[in-house]
């Protein structure tokens, strides 16, 4: 459990910075967002969760997001942001009315979910797995919590689009870096974005220890990835390519010698939602592109 807080709260991290630069961005997945199909007042506290509320229909039920819904776009201006699930206090949520609550076990703050609880609203928190298994069994039991029996169709997605992703002779070694001001981080092995790489075609390329760690010279020399891997905030925020060259150690490794830098929006590769085969079929492209 500690490992995926960690992780989660890294993510989670990157979504708020990402929020407040505001540049979430519209991705290619039908969100079915016709009529609501239910009376409720969501609020949605996970970006994935709320992509799936979304995805099945109900974005116009949702009042209020945590931070890091940033997809659909759109929820900007019709749900109220509730700012970070591990600081956030049960006022702003008991100002929305809402009706039902969902959230994921990863990241919501145990005392925020003791004071919900204890209010009488309706409250769903579930297990998030960062595998295509865990996310398809997280759309289904979102979509029963909304009494929607019309999950199957973003899980056959997700398989059409994984379908998709190209086999890559020799697998790249990917390197995810987390950069957010002074803080760098890598991603290890059980980690979402290792998840993601491995999805990708590409393979991790830390896997001697779990969790995310501080980057430091000796673990990306050691490392020597092929590739490496940015949010888009987080590339911009470090300074582009240049400031990523610039990174301790990478001037010593095959990407750094061969400038092999790659972003992706950080709300799509990390949500693990309903566009999970998107975010793969994006990242393997990418990696093929720079295997040239």
């Amino acid at each position: 459990m500690k490992k995926f807080i960690l992780a989660a709260s890294v993510l989670v991290a990157v979504y708020s910075c990402k929020k407040a630069e505001g540049t979430a961005k519209e991705n290619t997945t039908e969100a079915a967002s016709e009529a609501p199909k239910s009376n409720n007042k969501i609020v949605t506290l996970n970006g994935g969760i709320t992509e799936i509320v979304s995805a099945l229909g109900h974005e116009k039920e949702i009042v209020g997001t945590d931070v890091t819904s940033t997809y659909p776009a759109s929820l900007k201006t019709t749900a109220k942001d509730l700012g970070h699930v591990r600081s956030m206090t049960i006022e702003p949520i008991m100002a929305v009315s809402p009706t039902l609550i969902l959230a994921s076990d990863k990241d919501i703050n145990p005392e925020l979910l003791g004071k919900i609880k204890s209010s009488g609203i309706k409250v769903d928190v579930f297990k998030q797995e960062y595998t295509v298994d865990g996310t398809k069994k997280l759309i289904e039991e979102v979509a029963k919590a909304l009494g929607n029996t019309e999950y199957q169709k973003l899980n056959d997605k997700i398989d059409a689009d994984l379908k998709q992703v190209q086999p890559i002779a020799k697998k790249p070694k990917v390197l995810f870096i987390y950069a957010r001001g002074n803080m760098l981080m890598v991603s290890g092995k059980n980690t979402p974005m290792a998840s993601l790489i491995t999805l990708a075609g590409g393979e991790n390329a830390v896997n001697d220890f779990e969790d995310f760690k501080p980057l430091t010279p000796e673990a990306v020399v050691k490392a020597n990835p092929d590739v490496l891997f940015f949010f888009e905030t987080g590339l911009q925020g470090a300074g582009g390519n240049e400031g990523a060259l610039k990174m301790p150690g990478v001037s010593q490794t095959n990407a750094g010698k061969n400038k092999k830098i790659i972003a992706m929006d950080g709300g799509l590769v990390s949500g693990f939602g309903p566009r999970l085969g998107e975010a793969a079929v994006g990242l393997n492209k990418l990696l093929i592109e720079n295997a040239k």
